[in-house]
């Protein structure tokens, strides 16, 4: 027997979900206002944004496999109540590293909901097709709502100061928690599950330092005993837990999935569609205002065929996942995907019309893909280990968008670096060179302390620079995206999926 209010679970854990997804991405078009308001430099930036999907990344299994243990509902509940205090925390931080402090914070109340979410649709709903169908809508939420991202930071800062992207979370929170109290099904979990704390510290240290080291790496001046150490600690910290994980008869993460071709492709599938939607949502909506001079409303709303399009593919793709398979959804969606990618390559200078198709593509591709590697995942994993299969698909998500600032904030910050020619007046004084050459935040704050004479050449390098840069990060990414395409299809293949 079916719960009769499985689809109204569904939309209290889509609501929770949405809340926790455009927290990775609407602070894109909050991020010029902010840097200027807390004085921010170019490695506070990347923390700002990353210091959520970075956190959540090292937390989700062990939160994920506590889900199983005590109960999803209440990892969910708490997760809540986490996240709304912390929203408080962040909309009143007044300074960048206060903010870094209160997204981390975010970070533990989302990696407390996400699995949860995950596991009582896989819980709730019994029916396969009423499954891939549930798992498609919760897809589309993911990926709409990481888009929408920037289209409600943009409409909260046209009319409020840039705290109320966090404060609108609250009010959100509180009603979710009322309504979850009342219709989530009670689960007790697993108690006889042992969870492995230590395996927990073990896995989260691990992906931190690697990302950590990553981002090091990506500096325009890396501190290379900073990455090595960091590199170290978390290849060690890797090799410690999969030892430790093998030989647990309760493993906080069971390796044997990935012997499943459907599973690990949709893995894969996971981690590339959101580092590339994520990344170059990043530096689309920085373009649109450094550049074009939009306001971070209209450059919300000019991403919007994005969300829209990922919206309407999560369900229409569900609806025919058992019809069109595993890996043809994958390799078809990721195709669509990276040939949007392309084609806005060859018009992104031209008019917003124009944009349209491929725009659309992106997200019709990125919603399609996300909803195929949802129910490749949920559905070749056994029920009682749903927490834990929910916490490998979060991770590629949140580990694979905080990769995607990492690679194309820090490739955007490299080849502008590289590239912008500075006038003589500049380049002859090192404080002007050096915060000219970070950023184009940075030049246009220099070039607001200068005399017009000096501040137009200035500019007209850097957004020359600037162009440069974003052409390359957007092609990079295509590439990226066609790769694991390939990678998927050659996988499924040789396992005859």
């Amino acid at each position: 027997m079916f719960p009769a209010n499985r689809w109204a679970v569904l939309a209290v854990v889509s609501s929770a979900l949405f809340l926790i997804v455009i927290d990775m991405t609407v602070l894109y078009t909050a991020l010029p206002r902010l840097t200027h308001d807390l004085h921010a430099t170019a490695s506070q930036k990347l923390w700002i944004i990353n210091a959520y999907p970075l956190v959540v990344a090292g937390l989700l299994p062990g939160t994920g496999t506590l889900g199983d243990r005590i109960g999803h509902r209440t990892m969910f509940l708490s997760g809540l109540v986490v996240f709304g205090l912390a929203s408080l925390f962040a909309a009143f931080a007044g300074t960048a590293n206060i903010l870094i402090a209160a997204r981390a914070l975010l970070a533990l109340g989302a990696a407390m909901m996400m699995p949860a979410t995950l596991s009582i649709i896989r819980l709730t709903f019994r029916d396969e097709k009423e499954r891939s169908l549930a798992l498609g809508i919760w897809a589309s939420v993911a990926s709409g709502g990481a888009a929408f991202g920037p289209v409600v930071g943009g409409f909260l800062l046209e009319y409020f100061w840039w705290g109320s992207v966090f404060l609108i979370n609250v009010p959100v929170v509180i009603i979710a928690l009322l309504i979850s109290f009342i219709i989530l099904p009670k689960q007790n979990g697993n108690k006889n599950r042992e969870w492995d704390f230590i395996g927990s510290v073990q896995i989260m240290l691990a992906l931190i330092a690697l990302t950590f080291a990553l981002k090091e790496l990506g500096k325009q001046s890396p501190d290379l005993a900073l990455f090595i150490t960091a590199l170290i600690i978390g290849i060690a910290s890797a090799i410690v837990f999969y030892t430790r994980q093998r030989k647990r008869v309760d493993p906080l993460l069971d390796f044997s999935l990935f012997k499943n071709a459907k599973f690990s492709s949709g893995v894969i599938t996971a981690s590339m569609a959101s580092a590339a939607l994520i990344g170059i949502q990043l530096v689309f909506t920085q373009r649109l205002q450094l550049v074009d001079n939009y306001s971070p409303l209209q450059a919300g709303l000019l991403v919007l065929p994005i969300p829209l399009a990922a919206i309407i593919a999560g369900p229409l793709v569900g609806m025919f996942m058992n019809r069109l398979g595993t890996a043809n959804t994958l390799f078809w969606s990721l195709l669509i995907f990276g040939t949007g990618t392309v084609l806005y390559l060859f018009v992104y200078d031209a008019a917003f019309l124009i944009w349209i198709a491929p725009l659309t593509m992106m997200g019709f591709g990125t919603g399609a893909a996300m909803t195929g590697a949802s129910t490749a995942i949920m559905s070749n994993a056994p029920s009682e280990n749903a927490g834990m299969a929910a916490s490998i698909e979060e991770v590629s998500y949140e580990l694979g968008g905080s990769v995607g600032v990492t690679i194309m904030g820090s490739l955007m910050a490299a080849i502008y670096s590289f590239s912008i020619v500075l006038p003589d007046f500049i380049s002859g004084n090192a404080q002007y060179s050096t915060s000219a050459r970070d950023s184009l935040d940075s030049a246009l704050l220099l070039a607001e302390t200068l005399p017009d004479d000096q501040a137009i050449p200035l500019l007209a390098n850097a957004y020359q620079a600037f162009d440069q840069s974003f052409v390359m990060v957007i092609a990079a990414a295509a590439i990226c995206i066609y790769l694991c395409a390939f990678a998927v299809y050659s996988i499924n293949k040789r396992s005859k999926v």
